[in-house]
């Protein structure tokens, strides 16, 4: 492997704010059932051909909300034993702290990878 780094050019100013809308867009979640499933589906599957920065993190949004989705699924069922109840509170402040930081990063231009995320959509 090589030590270099490969530049690739910023994309456009229209590029990124599709990309924080993706990320953004799973806020939807707060009032709508599966809006944080939707929202980036929905709008990853219309922009995703238009520029390859909107299709790499729609993707990485799409892969984090379903990770969530999934881990606030196995969290529901530990409530039966109390300690779903705290790792429920943990998942979706996460959630939302890493939501917003991604939107940013994207509308910066810069490609962010969300941490402990399953990475099912290639």
């Amino acid at each position: 492997m090589s030590d270099e780094q490969v530049l690739l050019p910023k994309p456009s100013q229209e590029a990124r704010q599709w990309a924080m809308f993706c990320h953004l867009s799973a806020l939807l979640g707060i009032v709508i059932p599966f809006g944080t499933l939707i929202g980036p589906l929905v709008l990853w599957q219309v922009k995703r051909e238009s520029d390859p920065f909107i299709d790499a993190q729609g993707k990485e949004a799409l892969n984090f909300q379903i990770t969530v989705a999934i881990a606030s699924m196995i969290s529901f069922l530990l409530m039966l034993v109390v300690i779903g109840f705290f790792l429920f509170g943990l998942i979706a402040i996460g959630a939302l702290v890493l939501t917003i930081i991604a939107g940013v990063k994207a509308n910066e231009g810069q490609p962010y990878r969300y941490p402990f995320t399953w990475r099912l959509i290639k």
